[in-house]
């Protein structure tokens, strides 16, 4: 669990339990919501949003304001996992 301020408001960063991270990646990400900044302010009790990482993959963020500010990742997706439909075919991203 990590805390951090943006726009004068205080955020808790929670992970999943069944998401395995290193020390490294979760200070990425961090890094990663800081750089998001004011757009992060925006965000309504309850709604989702995703941030593609070059490092570490597509996180999947949770919002919650009730009773505090807290961004729960609930799912990354490495690359490797990636798809995308082009000319009404699913293909590997990559």
């Amino acid at each position: 669990m990590y805390r951090f301020s943006i726009e004068g408001e205080n955020w808790i960063l929670r992970f999943s339990p069944h998401i395995f991270l290193e020390q490294e990646e979760r200070r990425e990400i961090v890094s990663l919501l800081v750089q998001l900044g004011k757009d992060l302010t925006g965000f309504s009790h309850g709604s989702s949003f995703c941030i593609f990482s070059e490092k570490i993959g597509l996180l999947v963020f949770d919002v919650e304001r009730i009773p505090s500010l807290i961004l729960t990742i609930s799912n990354v997706v490495t690359k490797d996992k990636w798809y995308i439909q082009k000319d009404s075919q699913i293909k590997r991203f990559n």
